[in-house]
């Protein structure tokens, strides 16, 4: 007999990744990337903070550098010429030493070309001799100078260095006043053409377009690359760097390090001081020039902060895709796992974390895998073992049904008899009695056979109403006979 089965189905629903991928993919690479781009740019600004800072201290020193060589050699400029007037003061004033001071002048003149005029003063400020590149040589003139500020500054002072001024408006003086060692020597004045300063400072390069110039105390221009603003007696005091070098002390320090040039462009400015003359040295460097070197610094620090920055971009690209590629196979093959294809294994070669989750899911694949054909070999052989017994049943039930059908023919026959043998009064009774049974024993059996049929799927039940009397008539004819005998 063919017993009919039906699987159990399962339904599974499959997750689809398309907008959680590109929310994972995005996620990680845009942290990934944000994190590095995070670094690199607080690093590169840092750093060009930090350059920025950095070249400008080194060019505002370079410059005060420049500004203090400059003040030295003016300063020894000055002082060589002092120590050529010196050899003027050795000899006292007494009668024979005229002619030997007038050549010593001259080969002063001579030696010194700074020095335009020289005038030798007796103890008591009388003017002895007066040797000049402009006019006639003066001897003896005994002209009275001691009243004069270099006269009385260079017997107290041993040295004066007069303020500057221009003669004739034109090229800038100083007045140097020498006194010798014993006071009979006298004092020695000259007049110096600071002209040739300008050999000093024209040398000194500063950049393409830097400059270095020398004021006086009261801002008046002294030295320049550019002689022309010099003769035109320039007055440089406006300049703000000017006075706030002037406002501070005379030593060397910090002035306006930002500020305007002398032809109005924006300058970095640094001075230094020559104390004994109470000038400052100027030197001023075009900001454009200035930072230039600082600006190809930065640009070249944000180009390579940009090719970091891109570079970085795609390490977290790479990165994302690392991890969201095995997270997505993962996904993939959980979603045919749920379908029923317990087949599926995972391939990932990454060499970390991510490989031995995809090991340990295929372990796990194994496992369900094996215990699912397990749970199936179990399922079939106990629905065998019930179609076994189902079988079983139903033919015990036809034998059954077999065998006692046999006396119940036997008692057929015998029925038969008793019809020919008793009375026609009893024998119809009795022989009622017995049909009834029989047909009583016949519907049992026949139930009994609705039943294996039931058991066995091959009938249906039919749930419908039927007649009280009838089953109640039933009971009668079945046991009213041995209720009647006893």
């Amino acid at each position: 007999m063919d017993v009919p089965t039906s699987e159990p189905t399962v339904e599974t629903t499959a997750i689809t990744p398309a907008n959680l991928r590109g929310r994972l993919f995005r996620k990680y690479a845009l942290l990934f990337a944000g994190i590095v781009s995070a670094a690199l740019v607080a690093n590169g600004l840092l750093d060009i903070w930090f350059l920025y800072h950095e070249q400008k201290a080194l060019l505002i020193r370079i410059q005060r550098e420049q500004a203090d060589a400059a003040a030295t050699k003016i300063s020894q400029f000055v002082k060589e010429i002092e120590g050529q007037m010196r050899w003027t003061t050795q000899l006292a004033w007494t009668a024979g030493v005229m002619e030997q001071r007038r050549l010593e002048a001259l080969r002063l003149l001579h030696l010194v070309p700074a020095i335009t005029e020289l005038t030798l003063l007796d103890a008591s400020g009388r003017e002895q001799l007066k040797v000049s590149r402009l006019a006639m040589d003066v001897i003896d003139s005994q002209t009275d100078h001691s009243r004069e500020v270099a006269f009385i500054e260079g017997v107290g002072r041993k040295v004066y260095h007069g303020p500057v001024y221009f003669r004739h408006e034109s090229e800038p003086y100083m007045t140097i006043a020498l006194a010798g060692a014993r006071r009979d020597t006298g004092v020695s004045i000259a007049e110096v053409n600071l002209r040739f300063i300008w050999d000093v400072v024209s040398q000194i390069k500063v950049g393409e377009h830097g400059q270095v110039y020398v004021i006086d105390a009261q801002g008046r221009l002294i030295a320049h690359p550019d002689i022309s603003l010099v003769l035109s007696n320039s007055d440089f005091s406006h300049l703000a760097q000017v006075r706030a070098a002037l406002v501070a002390s005379s030593e060397a320090g910090p002035s306006k390090e930002q500020s305007e040039g002398i032809r109005g462009e924006q300058v970095l400015s640094a001075h230094a001081a020559i104390a004994s003359l109470g000038w400052l040295v100027f030197v001023d460097l075009p900001v454009g020039e200035a930072y230039a070197p600082i600006y190809a610094s930065i640009l070249r620090s944000g180009a390579l902060l940009v090719a970091a920055l891109g570079l970085a971009v795609l390490a977290g690209l790479g990165l994302a895709r690392g991890m969201v590629v095995p997270i997505e196979t993962l996904q993939r093959i959980a979603a045919r796992l749920g379908a029923g294809d317990l087949g599926q294994r995972i391939s990932i070669k990454t060499g970390d974390e991510l490989e031995v989750l995809g090991e340990q899911f295929n372990s796990m694949a194994a496992q369900l895998e094996q215990s699912y054909a397990t749970i199936e070999r179990k399922v079939e052989e106990r629905t065998h073992q019930l179609e076994l017994a189902n079988l079983a049943k139903s033919r015990f039930i036809a034998v059954a049904s077999h065998d006692l059908r046999q006396p119940l023919h036997a008692l057929g026959l015998f029925v038969g008899q008793l019809r020919t043998r008793l009375e026609e009064s009893d024998r119809d009774h009795v022989i009622e009695r017995i049909d009834a049974a029989i047909d009583a024993m016949n519907e049992l059996f026949n139930a009994l056979l609705d039943i294996s049929k039931l058991d066995a799927g091959v009938l249906a039940p039919d749930v419908r109403e039927f007649p009280v009397n009838h089953l109640l008539k039933r009971i009668e004819s079945t046991f009213a006979t041995a209720a009647w005998e006893t």
